[in-house]
């Protein structure tokens, strides 16, 4: 079980906030992630329709796609962040 976090326009789009989700044993990267993410359809296909959108942490950790995914982790999706 992984605990996925959405925050912003991404929350809107998904419909929630947070959830558990145990995706297939075959994911293992972030990117493998997303895309089982958005093959559950609705708001999850428009939320991660572009993913160079798509800014991920991983247990906190701000991330690559290529990065590994385990059972445990709370992964956290967010739009980049502007500042100045």
């Amino acid at each position: 079980m992984m605990k996925i976090l959405y925050f912003a326009w991404l929350r809107e789009k998904a419909g929630i906030g947070e959830e558990d989700v145990s995706p297939p044993e075959t994911v293992t990267t972030v990117a493998e992630l997303v895309e089982w993410m958005k093959s559950r359809g609705g708001g999850f296909a428009e939320a991660f329709a572009d993913e160079g959108m798509v800014r991920v942490a991983v247990n906190q950790e701000h991330v690559q796609t290529d990065h590994p995914v385990a059972a445990g982790d709370e992964i956290a999706f967010f739009p980049p962040i502007t500042g100045g």
